[in-house]
């Protein structure tokens, strides 16, 4: 197997596994097991996995002082969006949810050109318009009946919070630091957020069952755990803009995961507006390459 081969794998695995996160989140949540404390187990449970996965590699746990701050602030800006898409799961339902959360890259490339004074490209603003349009399809349902405002608000700010986190691992020290290790100490932080959250509510609840253990379980490896290993693994075979095109996958799964396990329906405007968001998300991955073969042209 060469070395594309190997990439094209992991980014594979990478977004399909995160997609399968209602197929065991919301089993959990119709329970009544809070968000907080699904969370917690959910990220507590990922990073001792990953830690047994590091004793096997032998990859060392240590981290300067200078880095205990910005691994805390990492830790809460992916909570966020971990919780806020559980939010958005209640009141939007799966395939809607994940669609817009796929949105993402969108807003990275509008923080990147405020913050750090990128310039975007028409390529860009197109892709922007094209996104926020496939949005609003998803907002108007096929029925004329809109989108639960509260919903789509909490699945902005899950977008919003995990742009802020991409970006933020991007410009700091930390983006040199091993992504296993940067990875364990993220979800561990995001454990402990949680932990502190539930103990100001209603505490941290216990599992009612075995079966809820072995959903925890699968919520925690296959689709946090490995799904970040795996991801790991993509970028290092064919880099981050492919993988990134590879996650196009993460709405698709879900969406089917919400249709066939939780019977939902699949209107036109899904489909039209997932069909926008996916083309406006490689556009914004391509914008770069789709930029400088225009250039070439122009100049032959």
């Amino acid at each position: 197997m060469n070395t594309k081969v190997k990439g094209y794998f992991w980014g594979c695995i990478s977004s399909a596994t995160f997609g399968l996160i209602p197929l065991f989140a919301l089993p959990l949540m119709r329970k009544g097991i809070p968000h907080d404390s699904l969370l917690c187990y959910r990220f507590a449970c990922a990073s001792l996995l990953l830690a047994l996965f590091m004793l096997f590699k032998k990859e060392s746990f240590r981290i300067a002082k200078r880095e205990i701050v910005p691994m805390a602030i990492l830790g809460i800006l992916y909570a966020l969006s971990a919780q806020y898409l559980l939010v958005g799961y209640d009141y939007l339902g799966v395939g809607t949810a994940s669609t817009i959360l796929f949105i993402y890259p969108v807003f990275v490339a509008i923080l990147m050109a405020v913050f750090f004074k990128e310039k975007i490209s028409l390529i860009t603003i197109a892709a922007i318009v094209i996104a926020f349009l496939g949005v609003s399809l998803l907002y108007k349902g096929d029925n004329g009946m809109t989108l639960n405002l509260l919903g789509l608000g909490a699945i902005l700010i899950a977008a919003l919070s995990y742009s802020v986190y991409i970006v933020a691992v991007n410009k700091s020290r930390i983006q040199f630091m091993s992504g296993y290790k940067l990875t364990l100490y993220v979800m561990a932080s995001s454990a402990v957020f949680f932990l502190f959250k539930a103990q100001l509510t209603v505490g941290l609840q216990p599992l009612p069952d075995t079966r809820s253990i072995v959903e925890l379980v699968m919520l925690a490896l296959p689709t946090t755990a490995i799904s970040c290993v795996a991801m790991i693994f993509a970028v290092q075979y064919v880099g981050s803009t492919v993988t990134a095109i590879l996650g196009a996958l993460e709405p698709l799964v879900a969406v089917a995961v919400g249709v066939i396990a939780f019977q939902e329906a699949i209107t036109q405007n899904l489909v039209l507006g997932m069909l926008l968001i996916l083309i406006a998300v490689i556009m914004i991955i391509l914008s770069d390459y789709l930029h400088k073969k225009f250039r070439t042209q122009r100049v032959v």
